[in-house]
């Protein structure tokens, strides 16, 4: 049985030195970027493969249903992969399908709307997202959730997000 190694939601999916170093991590043999357009897509698919085998790590694009029939029909297989969402709906979906993911990094969510409050410099989240993310947080076993845009960078526990919402 596979496992996800990290998890990440990023509007950019596979980007520049981020996903070079978080490729590196220790066990990671996978990317797998879940993304229904993107998916759909073949020049899109084909560029992010490309970009994801610069990292030296096998890079699977699916969309969101074919991720959750994968989980069910392989489990993974020996992957130890990064999944890779640009939202946090897509997180929220697969995880309650009943992929299981021990840490989730948040590294870069746009604002959307009028109802999104900047929580960390890269990040916008509504009250809805931030719900999601408290409940995978105590109820899903998503022990570690976190906002850092780059490794480098500093890091903000969803504690102190939650707490801008009044969560």
């Amino acid at each position: 049985m596979g496992e996800v190694n990290l998890a990440r939601v990023d509007e950019r999916l596979i980007h520049g030195q981020v996903m070079l170093t978080l490729s590196q991590r220790a066990g990671v043999n996978s990317i797998f970027v879940v993304d229904d357009v993107v998916a759909k897509d073949k020049f899109m698919k084909d560029l992010y493969k490309s970009a994801g085998s610069r990292t030296g790590q096998k890079t699977i694009v699916a969309t969101t249903s074919k991720m959750k029939e994968y989980w069910d029909k392989y489990n993974l297989k020996d992957y130890s992969c990064i999944l890779i969402t640009k939202t946090v709906d897509v997180i929220y979906e697969l995880v309650t399908h009943g992929i299981p993911m021990k840490e989730l990094n948040l590294g870069g969510i746009a604002k959307k709307d009028d109802n999104d409050l900047f929580v960390t410099k890269s990040v916008y989240l509504n009250k809805d997202d931030a719900i999601k993310l408290k409940d995978l947080n105590e109820n899903y076993g998503v022990e570690d959730i976190y906002f850092q845009a780059t490794p480098s960078a500093a890091r903000t526990e969803l504690k102190e997000v939650l707490a801008k919402f009044n969560l």
